[in-house]
């Protein structure tokens, strides 16, 4: 095991010592403007201008390729270092990541050609799964070789989505948003299902974690990236009652999961209740794999209903969440939330409920409304955070 070098670690600007610490806040800082910025577009206020390939197009990019994939990019970065026990990206290195991330983004907002665009775009996704899968090869750890796989489809599904820019084909580009989504969908199934239990113990003061069952979570990683290769492929954009059963056993297999990690006490510590209430949203108790069985049943009418709660319920609630808990223990913190963050947790998943269940009803408004409770929520943790990401951990240590 390589042992990283502290004097050489202490000497980079703490901002660049480790990926969770840029990506966090550049991440936070993007979904804090993006969603704002696309309620305006969609709305008509700013009709004018429009980015690549439309606003539509953008947002449906950018939210999945250019927020998430940041926040991605940050915890599997940063994870990878204690997984492996050799330093990951820091100082230049992580800076000319950033920097690619940053240039993609500027490219999608301003409209560049798909042929300017494409380069710049998977100069971010590429270099990110190779740095992983480099320093998960050095020490052989295979059991982490599935999250390279996923980035590498991930990277897949961004490819198509540029292909499918180039020929203006948008059914194309959304088949491969929805195939991202999916694969985020399942990474977030895996990690999650590693420490969301570790965290709990943590939290709780509990001798051990419970134990995983293996053949669960294997089962519900192939399903989710089956499910997302279908919609890649084109063959889940349509009605398929397969398919709904096939939504049905994966939120089924999240609520056991729920319920096998479910523990007294966690409701009084904001830091376990908002994971869990996060990956309650992806599985059976707040509609996102139901919502998709019961489309492919014929019995909702609107997918993107179920979807906008695996995106905006699942995926942002569980990356707030995380971002949060991941940078206390990072910085050297106690794990104490800052004043108002459990704030944040409840007004993302109130804008969540909002989006979901108000937009059939009061369209204009609740998107409004739940872009303010968006932004509200990353703004009061840009707030708090920014200010630890930006400067040395506490306790003196690297990182």
């Amino acid at each position: 095991m390589q042992v990283i070098d502290r004097r050489k670690a202490l000497a980079i600007a703490p901002i660049w010592r480790l990926a969770f610490r840029p990506f966090f806040l550049a991440g936070s800082l993007y979904a804090l403007l993006a969603i704002p910025l696309w309620v305006i577009a969609w709305t008509g206020i700013w009709p004018g201008w429009q980015p690549a390939g439309g606003w539509l197009a953008w947002h449906r990019h950018e939210m999945l390729f250019g927020f998430v994939m940041a926040i991605v990019a940050g915890f599997l970065l940063t994870a990878v270092q204690a997984w492996t026990g050799r330093p990951s990206l820091s100082g230049r290195s992580l800076m000319l990541l950033a920097a690619l991330w940053l240039a993609a983004r500027l490219g999608w907002l301003l409209g560049l050609p798909a042929v300017l665009l494409a380069p710049l775009e998977m100069a971010f996704p590429l270099p990110l799964a190779g740095a992983l899968a480099r320093l998960l090869w050095a020490v052989r750890q295979k059991r982490n070789y599935p999250v390279v796989v996923v980035l590498g489809l991930l990277a897949g599904a961004d490819a198509l989505s540029l292909y499918g820019l180039a020929r203006f084909d948008e059914g194309m580009q959304r088949q491969a948003a929805l195939a991202g989504i999916w694969l985020v969908a399942a990474l977030m199934g895996m990690i999650g299902g590693r420490v969301i239990p570790f965290f709990t113990q943590r939290g709780l003061g509990r001798a051990e974690a419970v134990r995983p069952w293996a053949w669960l979570d294997l089962g519900l990683l192939a399903a989710t990236v089956l499910v997302a290769l279908l919609h890649g492929l084109g063959v889940a954009v349509t009605l398929s009652p397969p398919l709904g059963i096939l939504f049905l056993g994966i939120a089924l297999g999240h609520a056991v999961r729920l319920w096998r990690w479910y523990a007294r006490g966690l409701w009084r510590v904001p830091l376990l209740w908002s994971l869990h209430l996060a990956l309650a949203w992806l599985a059976w108790l707040a509609l996102a794999c139901l919502g998709m069985a019961f489309w492919h049943f014929g019995v909702l009418h609107n997918a993107s209903l179920a979807l906008h709660a695996l995106t905006v319920g699942a995926m942002a609630g569980l990356i707030l969440a995380m971002i949060a808990r991941v940078s206390l223990g990072h910085t050297g913190r106690p794990l104490a939330l800052p004043a108002g963050m459990a704030w944040g947790f409840a007004l993302l998943n109130l804008g969540a409920l909002v989006r979901v269940f108000l937009y059939g009803f009061w369209p204009h408004g609740s998107l409004w409304l739940a872009a303010l409770l968006w932004a509200l929520a990353f703004a009061i943790f840009v707030w708090r955070y920014a200010p630890m990401l930006c400067r040395a951990r506490v306790d003196g240590h690297p990182g």
